[in-house]
């Protein structure tokens, strides 16, 4: 497969139908292959990708240079590079999903009924499950290892910003595959940059059972709007952290500077800080300091900007932003129902966070902020697949049907009912 994104010249249709018929096929196989096979291949991918990692990094500095050109945003270039240790971390959670307990087969909630069969149901997988993602070339194999995992065959479409890397990528992805003997079609990436291949790609109910959209708002909205196959999906990662009038301070300076800084171009990052007027003016200031120093600016209502000299104003609009950008929304509220209220109106469902010291405040956040993570005097940073212990993610799900928060492994299968007999009729 090349690595080169000009020389592949295809009739799109035609290449588009032939890879969903060969994804069909090899999502068969991966049904019915066995854990030790499927965890031989994840663990071969990560060594293939650790042994590739100086053609992946010339792979990658191809495409950030053309991206570079192209004038992509920092948050965007930021999320296409490669380093060292971003490869490291691909292979190393590959291996971590290697290790997880395998979902397929289990049956669960198996009970008698009157008439003496048992009912329960099987974890199965999905079928073909289709990517489609911006910049990160990360999710390449990130994607292919827990779609392997749960027994499902891949097809991965990502930028064209990326297509040198995911394609370097995809190489040590195939030949992880046939050390383990598994069909090579169980995980394809897109060898096109047309984008007539995402629109097919989204209309194949007969070849494809699910997409995960990875990227802008506006590819998801497209995703979403013109998709005939289900959807899992977040459009917005608008994070909240409030500062509740009972929070430690310094717990509360250091959790709130990390959701922001910790890293700027990620959906779970704040973007905007919530914080209770009777604690404002101990907080603040100091956090004023800490974010100016990190380049951070500061958009505040008119108590912020009452508290922190610099800070601008901020709109109607800021409210709902994400900026992916060093750039920081703040609002004064009266107290946690003001806080809730404003997550209500402005949120995006995503991750949002409060830091208090009260037990009665902490457990009524949790229960009645409506986000698929919400969080007790943590980082919005770990809303992370790999820090929720899933081995990595495909995405996040915004939803509230199939799958919600960081779709691991689980969110990749469904489940059937078994029914087990010995000759019973129905009379």
């Amino acid at each position: 497969m090349s690595a080169n994104p000009e020389v592949i010249q295809l009739d799109v249709p035609t290449y588009m139908a032939d890879v969903g018929r060969r994804a069909r096929r090899a999502a068969r196989a991966m049904g019915r292959a066995e854990s030790a096979a499927k965890d031989a291949a994840l663990l071969a991918i990560a060594a293939a990708i650790e042994e590739d990692t100086e053609r992946l990094c010339a792979a990658n500095r191809e495409d950030v240079a053309a991206a570079t050109q192209r004038g992509l945003s920092a948050a965007l270039l930021d999320r296409l590079e490669l380093t060292a240790t971003r490869i490291a971390a691909m292979a190393e959670g590959l291996r971590h999903v290697a290790g997880l307990s395998d979902p397929i087969g289990s049956i669960s909630d198996l009970q008698y009924r009157p008439s003496g069969i048992q009912v329960g149901r099987m974890r199965v997988p999905l079928g073909v499950i289709g990517i489609i993602y911006e910049s990160r070339p990360n999710v390449t194999a990130d994607a292919a290892g827990l779609c392997l995992k749960a027994g499902n065959a891949a097809i991965l479409r990502g930028g064209s910003e990326a297509m040198r890397s995911n394609q370097a990528i995809a190489a040590c992805i195939q030949r992880g595959l046939e050390y383990a003997g598994l069909p090579r079609d169980a995980v394809q990436v897109v060898a096109t940059t047309d984008r007539e291949a995402v629109g097919l790609l989204i209309t194949m109910p007969e070849y494809v059972d699910v997409i995960v959209p990875r990227g802008g708002k506006g590819l998801i909205e497209r995703i979403s709007r013109d998709a005939r196959v289900p959807v899992i999906k977040h459009l917005d990662g608008v994070c909240h952290v409030y500062i509740d009038d009972q929070a430690d301070r310094d717990k509360a300076l250091r959790v709130a500077f990390n959701a922001k800084t910790q890293r700027y171009g990620t959906c779970n990052t704040m973007e905007t800080l919530l914080v209770a007027e009777g604690i404002a003016a101990q907080v603040l200031p100091e956090l004023g300091h800490m974010f100016a120093d990190a380049g951070v600016e500061l958009r505040g209502c008119e108590r912020t900007r009452a508290i922190i000299t610099g800070a601008l104003v901020a709109t109607e609009a800021d409210w709902t932003a994400e900026y992916l950008a060093p750039v920081l929304s703040i609002r004064v509220v009266k107290d946690i129902d003001q806080a809730m209220d404003h997550i209500a109106q402005y949120g995006s469902h995503h991750t949002d966070a409060i830091l208090t010291e009260n037990y009665a405040r902490a457990r009524r956040f949790l229960r009645e902020v409506d986000s698929s993570s919400v969080m007790v005097n943590a980082s919005t940073r770990f809303a992370d697949g790999f820090e929720y212990g899933l081995g990595a993610e495909i995405g996040i799900s915004t939803d509230k049907l199939h799958a919600r928060g960081p779709v691991g492994l689980e969110g990749l299968t469904t489940q059937k009912f078994v029914v087990l007999g010995d000759g019973q009729i129905r009379s």
